[in-house]
């Protein structure tokens, strides 16, 4: 008779299953063939993860630090594209490579998704098999959520507590069913009107919710919006700050780990655009 051999439950890249208190997020976002998205995007993916580690070291303060990749896996697009969206996905191979990376890293993978003119659910259901990974979540950018007629970035898009709910959702069946650990999805807030009943969306089981606030501009700008998004959040809704190296030092120098860190409620996930 063969021994019982109790097999490992799957843990985050950095160990446990639980991301909350012991880890901050610390990210770099961006696509592979667009510089100007992001600086994951611009050299080489390994030079960016130790230049990641090395931020991250100045976000720790009482936590752990866990490097994120944020990959723009669904682009949106001013022009229709075959089937009309206003969007383009990445080859898988790119999902694959980033992936790998990431794991080189012992960094989270989450697969930024920008509608364009098709929804949330759709696009994500596209990327199931790397969504049933421990170490692969999402992040939602509903700015570029657009309905019949609009053209992603014409018009700021939106969307609903009830959709994001729905894409939380189908994650937890995905933690539930493959025992994952906790799963991280992000959604991105430029301004108020981008997400409207937020209070549609629910706590669900093993999924971590955090709203980044997207703020651009200078240092007094960008803590105005933050107090106007965060106030009254949920316990379940965790909060996230994104700093923008272009955009923000047009105005200022960057706020620096030490001004970001003294916001309240103090974010969980800083991420670098």
């Amino acid at each position: 008779m063969w021994p019982y051999v109790e097999l490992a439950r799957p843990e985050l890249p950095r160990g446990g299953r639980t991301l909350f208190p012991r880890y901050r997020l610390i990210g770099y976002a961006g696509h592979p063939t667009a510089d100007a998205l992001g600086r994951l995007g611009i050299g080489s993916i390994d030079a960016r993860a130790a230049e990641l580690e090395r931020r991250a070291g100045h976000y720790t303060h009482g936590r752990e630090a866990q490097p994120v990749f944020e990959l723009i896996a669904v682009i949106a697009t001013s022009f229709p594209g075959p089937d009309g969206q206003y969007r383009s996905r990445v080859d898988s191979a790119v999902v694959d490579e980033f992936l790998a990376a990431a794991r080189r890293h012992r960094a989270l993978l989450l697969l930024n998704i920008q509608p364009g003119r098709s929804d949330f659910l759709t696009e994500v259901k596209v990327f199931r098999r790397w969504l049933a990974e421990p170490d692969v979540g999402l992040a939602l950018d509903p700015e570029w959520a657009v309905g019949p007629g609009q053209v992603p970035g014409d018009v700021y898009g939106h969307t609903t507590g009830s959709e994001l709910n729905r894409v939380a959702a189908y994650l937890a069946d995905l933690v539930a069913a493959y025992d994952l650990p906790e799963k991280v999805m992000v959604f991105h807030q430029v301004a108020a009107s981008v997400v409207s009943d937020q209070d549609r969306l629910r706590d669900h089981p093993g999924i971590v919710v955090i709203k980044s606030v997207d703020g651009i501009g200078p240092r007094g700008a960008k803590e105005e919006t933050w107090r106007r998004l965060v106030g009254g959040l949920p316990d379940h809704l965790h909060t996230g700050f994104k700093l923008f190296f272009v955009e923000d030092a047009r105005s200022g120098p960057l706020m620096s780990p030490d001004q970001v860190l003294a916001l309240r409620p103090r974010p969980v996930y800083v991420m670098y655009e």
